[in-house]
């Protein structure tokens, strides 16, 4: 069945300053998309291996999660691993803040939000990103590995992100590890007794993450997990990468 429905043009816009006013608008936007992808590749391409950490911005230094997390980003720069966060304060600059003092670089994907008092201080290699989308492609693209701390809904927002891609397979199968059984098991057993008890998910889908409250677990899982794998994507891990 043909729908008699037509989409309005531009170019039918009766006003033409108005028309050529939209349409610059328009491209010059989807120029800066470009930009922000073109400025994340050039700065992140040969930046492996890296490990992704989300967490609130709303803890402050001294709490106990902000603290763990200098000390496990820390560990991680000593052991190889870039440490990617979203630049912000809270976890995310405890991440950068562990690990510029380690071996490896510190890296902030920056974004500016009304609720956050901007970049933290504690970035090797900064990328400035106006659009969400941009930045959480740049996450997953140049990530190992991904560890969620306790966080809100943005935290929620990349561990369901990263999650999906894997189950979907348009993305490569990384390790994704919950820090802190007692803020996550609430969450795992409702994806187990609602989720997967209404078959929206399969068993298999529960073990794409591991939840732990030691940061040496953390390490050794990432450690386990590429024994018999490089961190390099194959060609079909990076063919599936483009399509993000």
């Amino acid at each position: 069945m043909t729908s008699s429905k037509k989409a309005p043009q531009l170019r039918s816009i009766a006003d033409s300053h108005r028309s050529t006013t939209q349409k610059a608008r328009g491209s010059w936007h989807i120029l800066g998309i470009i930009s922000e992808f073109v400025e994340a590749t050039e700065k992140l391409a040969s930046i492996r291996p890296a490990v992704s950490i989300f967490g609130s911005a709303r803890l402050p230094p001294g709490s106990e999660w902000y603290e763990w997390t200098v000390g496990l980003s820390r560990a991680l720069s000593d052991a190889g691993f870039a440490v990617i966060s979203g630049g912000g304060p809270g976890i995310m600059e405890a991440a950068n803040k562990g690990a510029q003092d380690g071996a490896s670089p510190s890296i902030g994907l920056n974004i500016k939000l009304p609720m956050e008092e901007g970049h933290n201080e504690f970035q090797d290699i900064s990328v400035d990103f106006r659009h969400f989308f941009a930045r959480k492609v740049a996450f997953a693209k140049y990530a190992s590995a991904f560890v969620a701390v306790p966080g809100g809904f943005g935290t929620l927002d990349e561990l369901a992100e990263v999650l999906t891609l894997i189950q979907t397979g348009m993305g490569r199968r990384i390790p994704v590890i919950l820090a802190g059984s007692q803020f996550w098991q609430p969450l795992v057993d409702w994806m187990r007794n609602q989720q997967l008890g209404a078959g929206l998910i399969s068993e298999d889908d529960l073990d794409l993450f591991l939840v732990t409250d030691d940061p040496n677990a953390v390490i050794e899982a990432i450690f386990d997990f590429y024994q018999t794998r490089s961190f390099e994507p194959t060609d079909k891990d990076a063919e599936s990468l483009l399509s993000l």
